[in-house]
């Protein structure tokens, strides 16, 4: 009896290649709706699921593959004589391979607009029922439910005529992962997002982890999908690339105007923004030149061949860059700095924003901090008022601020941070270091703080420095204290009424 194989995929890409080979070698090809559309428009001969089943797809495809002619095929033992008996007696023949892929739930369920009955529709039955059949018969059959594993199953078959038990196995535990993965995310959908499952997929290995002598692994939640990948890494990516320069896109994704930001230890040391994203990146290096060794550079606007110039004209030391886009003459350009890692990634969309931290054994989930402060949002507790140009600047440096790490403290002037300070156990430390490291630009800065002031002495800090204004939660004990301090000094002082702390 001949070899055969039951190809039915919603994403069809590489499909009717992979057919075309398997004919090559001798399979016939078993398949379903618009798959064996696909095919038969390739001409690749196909024979219809239908004409095994000798029962035709109905229910509005909903039934199609669920059949003992079709799971028997797959499951039947082909080394245990009783199993032979019964496929002999049922006239079940064997399939030795099976590709699906499911019905795209996870796409659906980001379409916001998609009734709920159409939005059912999408959730596979007869897919996953094939994949686990298949998945759990790896002894005797090759499954596929991801078209990238097509060609090595190709190239198997023919080198060897077969593939080898380690390929069987190891693609049907890729099957199990992917259909655990699809049932947590309809679970969750379905549930309106109190049944918050976190599968892990499409792992991807890591230079090494937060040190050296660590390894590390990077690996996408299923069902959010990847934003991100690499387009030049001579250098393999590690654990603390991917870690800033998470940081660093989130930032910059902060700002409708074009923004550039220069993050070490995923604490942002310079931000710009600018009509021009060249001159967004000029600034937001120039900011703090010093701590932007081994940096990791993000832009929300497509990388121009102007700050890839920038960067090998002034011998920039950059680890990463990283923007939505890059233009042609930019990665050209790139390839002159071949140890630049250079990645592309899109804005976060804010639905997608959940943090996943590993504490004490387990996980802790949150959605991320999205809130929005605007000029509405702020009451000014000071005598002296800020000006329109004064809240332009505290509004920049409260987005930054929310990117520091607490207790964090950013001077800003002109859309450019002057200094940061963060990370500390105290908050006057904070700002301490922030106006050291400003130095002089300083003077006619505005100063954000993630968090309350608990004492007056980060304000009596700041007038020492010359800040022109104030932006911070409030919601301190001593409010009273700190705000007549801020009168006294004649610092405008505005609140925001959140806190924007990050740990």
């Amino acid at each position: 009896m001949g070899k055969r194989a039951l190809l039915s995929v919603s994403d069809k890409s590489g499909i009717a290649d992979f057919a075309r080979a398997l004919a090559e070698l001798g399979f016939e090809i078993l398949s379903t709706g618009g798959t064996q559309k696909a095919l038969e428009k390739a001409k690749i001969p196909v024979t219809p699921v239908e004409k095994i089943t000798q029962f035709p797809e109905c229910f509005g495809g909903r039934v199609k593959t669920m059949h003992p002619a079709v799971t028997g095929g797959i499951l039947f033992r082909r080394g245990n004589a009783e199993d032979r008996k019964e496929a002999k007696e049922h006239n079940i023949a064997p399939i030795d391979i099976v590709a699906v892929n499911l019905y795209p739930f996870e796409e659906a369920s980001r379409d916001k607009t998609k009734a709920r009955e159409a939005l059912i529709e999408q959730i596979d039955i007869g897919g996953p029922t094939l994949l686990r059949s298949a998945a759990k018969n790896y002894a005797d059959v090759t499954v596929l439910c991801d078209p990238a594993d097509y060609s090595r199953v190709i190239d198997e078959l023919r080198a060897h005529g077969e593939t080898s038990p380690a390929c069987r196995a190891e693609l049907a535990a890729k099957v199990f992962a992917r259909t655990a993965a699809y049932d947590g995310i309809i679970a969750e959908v379905l549930s309106g997002g109190r049944s918050k499952g976190l599968m892990l997929t499409n792992e991807l290995a890591l230079r090494y982890g937060e040190n050296p002598h660590q390894w590390g692994k990077y690996y996408d939640v299923a069902g959010h999908g990847r934003r991100w990948e690499v387009l030049q890494e001579e250098k393999k990516m590690s654990y603390l690339n991917i870690l800033d320069a998470d940081s660093a896109i989130n930032l910059v994704c902060e700002f409708e105007e074009p923004t550039a930001a220069c993050i070490k230890h995923a604490n942002p040391s310079g931000v710009a923004s600018h009509l021009d994203i060249t001159e967004a990146f000029q600034r937001s290096f120039d900011a703090d030149r010093l701590s932007a060794f081994g940096v990791i550079v993000a832009l929300n606007r497509e990388c121009p061949k102007g700050v890839v110039q920038k960067i090998i004209d002034q011998k920039i030391f950059a680890e990463v860059l990283i923007a939505p886009s890059f233009s042609g003459e930019a990665l050209e350009l790139l390839k002159q700095k071949p140890r630049i890692r250079v990645i592309r990634c899109e804005c976060p969309r804010a639905e997608d924003l959940v943090t996943y931290r590993s504490m004490l054994g387990g996980i802790l989930v949150q959605d991320a901090d999205t809130k929005e402060v605007a000029k509405d949002n702020l009451t000014c507790v000071t005598e002296v008022k800020p000006t329109k140009q004064q809240i332009e600047d505290l509004l920049f440096a409260w987005k930054v601020v929310k990117h520091a790490k607490s207790n964090a403290i950013v001077f800003a002037k002109d859309k450019v941070s002057t200094g940061i300070g963060c990370g500390q156990t105290s908050r006057v430390d904070s700002t301490i270091i922030a106006a050291r490291r400003a130095g002089e630009k300083a003077k006619g800065s505005m100063m954000a703080s993630d968090a309350f002031f608990p004492f007056a002495d980060s304000v009596e800090e700041a007038a020492k420095h010359g800040i022109a204004a104030i932006i911070q939660p409030g919601g301190s004990i001593r409010d009273k204290e700190v705000i007549a301090k801020a009168n006294e000094l004649l610092i405008p002082m505005v609140v925001t009424g959140i806190r924007g702390f990050r740990h």
